[in-house]
């Protein structure tokens, strides 16, 4: 068993298909499977069931997969160390939109600062991507608005910020002397896509409620929604940061639930299994620092 055989399974494993993964590897197809076998073989394992010409992810799989990605991290770490290209290699960062907007530029324009040879990779992107990037090695670090779901991920809580529900001018919302989270559910709502953070951070405050959210509109844009709202389309509930402009601007109001908060976590998150070179400790460093000024 050899590096190359865990690299031919990650991508294997990432595709999910023999032909596409010899494509990427620039391998043929029968050294692709040949590979596959060798390590099943190595370890006794069932790495793929094969059915009707296609493959199906197993427990050892599911397993291995994790401990590749941590092997090949190390390797590549090694490897860049020991040619002295580790201060020229690229660090990958991910964020959620709210993050990506307000946090990540200032970030990022600090950390280039300080690390010139570095070049800084970001994706911004809804939470459930951000985070699945996370897992397949797409990215060393993240900054997200929810708390991750899967067990393998790791995380330093960095921040927590405000969600406001936004109506438009002269909603009669704004004519009761108090609202609950309950007067919300007769109006329309417009809200971010699902697998987006804030998405599922609502869904699961309105089930805590015991309401159920059916928006009429969804999006991964959080200006087309401040938009349908001042236009009268219906209400929404974004982060405080995000609608400051269009407030000052006098396009929509807000107004205060007084039976939910809506105060989340902010986080930064990792693979467990990640190395954290001196570099990425650093960025973790200034994250902390960024917000705390």
């Amino acid at each position: 068993m050899s590096i190359k055989h865990l690299q031919i399974f990650v991508v294997v494993f990432q595709q999910m298909n023999i032909t596409r993964a010899a494509e990427i590897l620039h391998m043929t197809q029968p050294a692709v499977s040949r590979a596959i076998q060798e390590l099943e073989k190595y370890y006794g394992i069932r790495l793929f069931e094969r059915m009707n010409h296609r493959l199906y992810k197993t427990d050892s799989s599911i397993n291995l997969y994790s401990r590749a990605l941590a092997i090949l991290e190390l390797y590549d770490s090694m490897e860049k160390e020991i040619d002295g290209s580790n201060e020229k290699s690229n660090v990958r960062i991910g964020a959620t939109i709210t993050l990506g907007n307000f946090v990540l530029p200032t970030l990022v324009s600090e950390f280039k600062k300080s690390h010139p040879n570095i070049t800084i990779r970001v994706h911004i992107l809804n939470s459930a991507k951000i985070q699945q990037e996370i897992l397949d090695n797409e990215l060393d670090l993240a900054l997200v608005e929810e708390t991750p779901t899967s067990d393998y991920l790791s995380m330093e809580l960095l921040t927590e910020d405000c969600l406001c529900l936004i109506l438009p001018i002269h909603h009669p919302l704004m004519d009761k002397e108090k609202i609950m989270i309950e007067d919300l559910m007769i109006y329309p709502f417009l809200l971010r896509e699902q697998g987006s953070a804030g998405r599922s951070y609502l869904d699961n405050v309105f089930a805590s409620h015991g309401l159920h959210l059916d928006p009429i509109w969804e999006s991964a844009s959080t200006q087309a929604l401040i938009k349908g709202v001042s236009k009268q389309i219906g209400i929404s509930i974004l982060p405080e940061r995000l609608i400051s402009q269009a407030l000052k601007k006098n396009e929509i109001t807000t107004k205060k639930i007084e039976n939910e908060s809506f105060q989340r976590k902010n986080y930064i998150i990792w693979h467990k299994q990640k190395y954290l070179t001196k570099t990425l400790l650093e960025l973790i460093h200034l994250c902390h620092k960024h917000v705390e000024d």
